[in-house]
């Protein structure tokens, strides 16, 4: 369900939907060079969104490699997996504070998986100027609505990847999903599977297993992606995991738990920072907690911050709702879904832990 405008309001000022796949497409047909872009350290559903259009529009367009129509700009760190995902698609990688090239200034700029000025802060810059230009497609309950007013924003999807998957049947003209070529289907899976936990988590619905189905039927290998993404970690991040369940802190009276790493745990294990990904999920699996936060220590040219991951889930024993961590990450100025959401805090982590126990219920 997307946000609702009142009759005062102007829908184009405030985070609601504002244009549809078909009109996208169309919209896309018009620009002769685009770049795509997502929030830093893509995950799955970053980069399934951004290279599924990418390599639709390059195909309508019979555009490759160095003169393709539309490439990929992302602000790391990535995953190892996502570079073997990319390929052979033409893609950037930019490293902060780098500034994004500008060497190229397309006609058309398309946003995936993200629409908050937090989550971009890489490419302001470049952005500022172009945001007449620009087009969102998303799936988040919040947003900037001042960074495009063409905004495709699908807030009942478990992925970006769902509308994403609308715009590129539009583009080559099909019928439905499970039509694509595999290079366009196999990076839509990732996005679908990785968001849902490999559809587990509680937004796997109906319209998520259709897909997910019509991707199937396109030719998407499902093991050699969970092979891929899940079954080929380093050693580091073996350590790191064991850093951050060690550090578990128990909170009976909120029924939550909350885990951290340091910059020197990161620095000890040889970790990267996306190497803690997926650790939030762990402690889930004790029937009391209710409620997970990881806490990572990380340091910029501004000085240190912390992120914050949060996860929840409900207590069906006792007909008790999940925690609305979107609610809580936002007092925290972050934002995501009812039951994943984070933020990033501009203070150590004593401080951030302390200001998350505060806003949990």
């Amino acid at each position: 369900m997307t946000i609702q405008a009142s009759q005062k309001e102007d829908p184009s000022s405030i985070w609601t939907n504002t244009i549809d796949a078909k009109a996208v497409a169309d919209w896309i047909d018009t620009k002769k060079t685009l770049v795509l872009l997502t929030h830093t350290k893509p995950d799955g559903d970053a980069l399934g969104s951004t290279l599924a259009l990418a390599r639709a529009i390059n195909l309508k367009r019979g555009t490759t490699g160095a003169v393709s129509a539309a490439e990929c700009w992302y602000a790391t760190p990535m995953p190892d997996w996502g570079k073997k995902l990319a390929t052979p698609t033409k893609y950037k990688l930019i490293n902060p504070p780098q500034p994004a090239p500008a060497v190229l200034d397309p006609d058309g700029i398309i946003i995936t998986d993200t629409g908050s000025w937090s989550q971009l802060a890489p490419f302001k810059e470049f952005l500022e100027p172009r945001l007449d230009r620009t087009t969102i497609i998303d799936h988040h309950l919040q947003g900037n609505a001042e960074i495009s007013t063409r905004r495709l924003l699908d807030t009942t999807a478990a992925a970006a990847v769902q509308p994403a998957a609308r715009v590129c049947c539009h583009l080559l003209e099909l019928d439905n999903p499970s039509q694509l070529p595999i290079d366009i289907a196999t990076p839509l899976y990732v996005g679908l599977a990785t968001d849902t936990g490999w559809f587990k988590h509680s937004n796997v619905n109906g319209q998520v297993m259709r897909l997910a189905g019509q991707l199937l039927d396109a030719g998407v290998n499902h093991s050699n992606l969970f092979a891929m993404l899940y079954q080929n970690d380093r050693t580091p991040r073996l350590k790191l995991m064991g850093r951050a369940l060690n550090s578990i802190e128990i909170l009976k009276d909120k029924n939550a738990a909350i885990m951290q790493l340091t910059h020197e745990d990161f620095k000890q294990t040889k970790a990267a920072p996306g190497d803690s990904g997926g650790f939030v999920d762990i402690p889930q699996s004790v029937e009391a907690i209710r409620v997970v936060a990881i806490l990572n220590e990380q340091h910029d040219q501004d000085g240190t911050f912390t992120k914050i991951s949060l996860r929840s889930k409900p207590d069906p024993w006792n007909d008790q709702p999940a925690v609305d961590v979107n609610q809580v990450c936002q007092t925290l100025g972050g934002g995501g879904h009812a039951r994943a959401a984070g933020a990033k805090v501009r203070q150590g982590l004593e401080e951030t832990k302390r200001l998350l126990i505060e806003a949990l219920p």
